[in-house]
């Protein structure tokens, strides 16, 4: 430290000074009225991290803030302001009075300052760390407070929520219970105060007509044991009407937490879904999942040789009914055929909605199939007579198919398929009969129905995949497009499209698969080079679709493929009816891009007429024409002149069917731009396509 003037006191009295003030637990200097250091001990150097050669006696305290601030003390502070401000401080008190302030020194610490003036030595100031007594002030108060929030918010949780609450302890007396608990049992004060007894507010409750699926004392044997095994316990009881879940949590001291909730809308919602989920919304008749469900509980009865049918009822007419005067009137329609139906039935019977215009009728038990005939017959004739909707009359009728069990079938998937052919085969009738189910039944009909079935779920099983044919361009001698290629993979075989398409136009269900048939053959065919184009067939049905073209538009946007890629290929019967519609779609198609291809050229209504009707990008012939076409020369006499019509007119010319070097021959003579068939490849998987296109590619770049 800082050494006394000599003159003003002896050596001992300064030795004496020098080691009291170096052993005081806190810092200390003084400044002179000049500023100066004059005297300052060992832990004053340390608060402030200055070594012991870097103060002297005699520095201005200027030079001992600037050092200080180079230390990293008084940080947010420059050194300038620091000793403005410090002065300003020392000057102000030169009365006697002892002033304190506080510092931040390096590492955060917090020193608490005292000064007091003296005429003769100045400035005497006293440096204390403070900080251990400033975070733990601070500690404790921050304790404080978060005791005080969370005791806000246990009250206001407790008070707040929905359900009811209550803490007992471990002699089954009421410790609290929040205001929902109180409601919901609508308890007495003193049921509700600190200290009530377990047993007595039960007593209460029993009384008030409490039920809780047994009778009270079984119920208070069961708290009493949950309570003693310090268990979770759950009860679900009833109280005015009202259902309440009562949940019973043990604590560790013995009490416990019970909660209790009133459920009773719950469990009416959960009602209504139930209902909902197995009624038909429009007839509120079961749906075809609870007549499934039915129709499973009646098969351990067909089992033991009980008698049942099904019925499977479809109406008459009812989509010209739908189509003329709208859904409105069909709902009204559907309406009152289910008030029809319900009236030709039994109590023990089931009569179920399964969609549309689809019934189904479960009669059990029967004595014979004559029972079934008669319920079948009543129907028919009840459902002919007029409905009066609106101030139309609407004459529909009813085809019902029948199945009886155990001898048409022991499952209720049998049964229900039985009657559905049954059904058909009375529709194919005439209409407005019914039908027994007979094993003997055309087996065609049978497989037809079975497609159409599968097809409704087809898309939603994801059972469609697409192969892919590539056409050999033989000016360029290189794939330059591929034909998309529909398959069905249904109950274990691959159906041809010659077998399941004209089920899917008849029923309209080649609308959806058109549609996916037309996005998934995009989406692939972007991958491709972009020399190489995607056929994709559509079908006269589509063109029924008012938005075929916004479809198609959508397809190419989705999968950003540009549209002079896309050839859409059509048969010669969509032209049969010249309709204005067809043609002002095929126009649209053409002026945004896409190539137009006709299919199948010289089969069926063949007619120079049609390629007048419309600009045809691309003539298809078709393979029967190639199949002899080495032995006849009349063979060669039509593709001869079809393929100069083609190029007359500006369109190309495809070959189908090609699988001989022969014919390739043949054909490359009379000048045809495509060829296809299983000469070059058959219609191959996607990743054998891009296997092939990957593999010209790299020929290409080779030579």
């Amino acid at each position: 430290m800082g050494e006394l003037d000599a003159g003003t006191t002896d050596v001992a009295d300064a030795l004496l000074l020098d080691a009291a003030l170096e052993n005081i637990p806190y810092g200390f200097c003084v400044w002179s009225p000049q500023f100066r250091l004059v005297m300052w001990n060992k832990n004053y150097r340390e608060f402030y991290g200055f070594s012991e050669d870097a103060i002297r006696k005699g520095m201005t305290l200027e030079e001992v803030v600037h050092l200080s601030h180079k230390l990293g003390n008084h940080p947010g502070q420059s050194p300038d302001a620091f000793y403005e401000a410090y002065t300003s401080d020392l000057l102000s008190n030169r009365g006697g009075m002892r002033t304190k302030s506080q510092e931040v020194v390096y590492g955060g610490r917090i020193v608490e300052t005292a000064h007091i003036y003296s005429e003769k030595l100045g400035w005497v100031v006293t440096h204390e760390d403070v900080t251990d007594e400033i975070q733990m002030s601070e500690s404790v108060q921050k304790r404080k407070l978060e005791l005080e929030r969370q005791n806000i918010r246990l009250d206001a949780a407790v008070n707040n929520i929905s359900i009811g609450l209550c803490m007992m302890d471990a002699k089954g007396r009421l410790v609290i219970c929040n205001e929902p608990y109180s409601r919901i049992y609508n308890l007495p004060e003193e049921y509700v105060r600190p200290g009530a007894q377990l047993e007595d507010i039960l007593g209460h409750l029993f009384d008030e007509g409490m039920s809780a699926g047994g009778d009270r004392e079984d119920y208070i044997i069961w708290r009493r044991e949950v309570i003693a095994k310090r268990e979770y316990g759950k009860n679900i009881h009833e109280l005015n009407g009202r259902v309440i879940l009562m949940q019973h949590h043990p604590m560790k001291d013995g009490g416990w937490v019970s909660t209790h909730e009133d459920i009773t809308e719950q469990r009416q919602n959960e009602a209504r879904i139930h209902h909902l989920a197995r009624h038909d919304a429009l007839t509120d008749l079961p749906n075809r999942a609870e007549f499934l469900e039915e129709m499973a509980r009646t098969e351990a009865c067909l089992q033991r040789g009980e008698m049942a049918a099904v019925l499977y009822i479809d109406l008459d007419h009812f989509k010209a009914v739908n189509d003329t005067l709208g859904h409105a009137v069909g709902d009204e329609v559907i309406k009152q055929a289910a008030v029809r139906l319900w009236g030709t039935t039994r109590e023990t019977d089931l009569l179920a909605r399964l969609g549309g215009d689809e019934f189904a009728l479960l009669l059990r038990p029967i004595d014979s199939a004559d029972t079934a005939a008669r319920v079948a017959d009543r129907i028919t004739k009840t459902m002919c007579a007029p409905m009066n909707i609106r101030g139309q009359q609407i004459e529909i009728g009813a085809s019902v198919g029948i199945a009886v069990g155990p001898g048409d079938g022991l499952t209720t998937d049998t049964l229900v398929k039985n009657a559905d052919l049954a059904l058909y085969k009375a529709k194919s009738e005439g209409r407005s009969t019914y039908h027994f189910f007979e094993t003997g039944m055309d087996a065609e009909l049978q497989q037809r129905r079975l497609i159409e079935a599968g097809l409704r779920l087809a898309l939603s099983r994801n059972e469609f995949r697409l192969m892919y044919q590539p056409l050999l361009g033989l000016a360029e001698n290189r794939v330059t497009c591929v034909e998309a290629l529909l398959r069905w993979d249904f109950e274990g075989r691959t159906v041809s499209p010659a077998e399941f398409v004209p089920v899917a136009e008849d029923t309209g269900l080649i609308a959806a698969i058109g549609q996916w048939v037309l996005n998934e053959a995009c989406a692939t065919a972007v991958n491709w080079p972009k020399s190489v184009r995607i056929a994709v067939n559509l079908s006269p049905v589509q063109f029924r679709q008012r938005d075929l073209v916004t479809q198609v538009r959508r397809a190419l946007s989705n999968a950003r493929l540009d549209p002079s890629r896309l050839e859409l290929e059509i048969t010669e019967s969509l032209l049969l009816t010249d309709s204005e519609s067809t043609l002002k779609a095929l126009h649209e198609l053409r002026a945004m891009g896409v190539r137009i291809s006709m299919d199948d050229f010289g089969t069926g209504y063949s007619s120079l007429s049609y390629l007048r009707s419309f600009p045809f990008d691309k003539i298809k012939i078709d393979r029967s024409f190639i199949r002899d076409l080495a032995d006849r020369a009349d063979s060669q006499a039509i593709i001869r002149a079809v393929i100069g019509l083609g190029q007359s007119l500006g369109m190309s010319t495809t070959v189908e069917g090609v699988e001989t070097e022969e014919q390739l021959s043949l054909v490359r003579a009379q000048g045809v731009s495509e060829v296809q068939g299983f000469l070059f490849s058959p219609p191959i998987s996607d990743t054998a396509l891009a296997n092939l296109l990957s593999e010209e590619i790299a020929l290409a770049q080779a030579s």
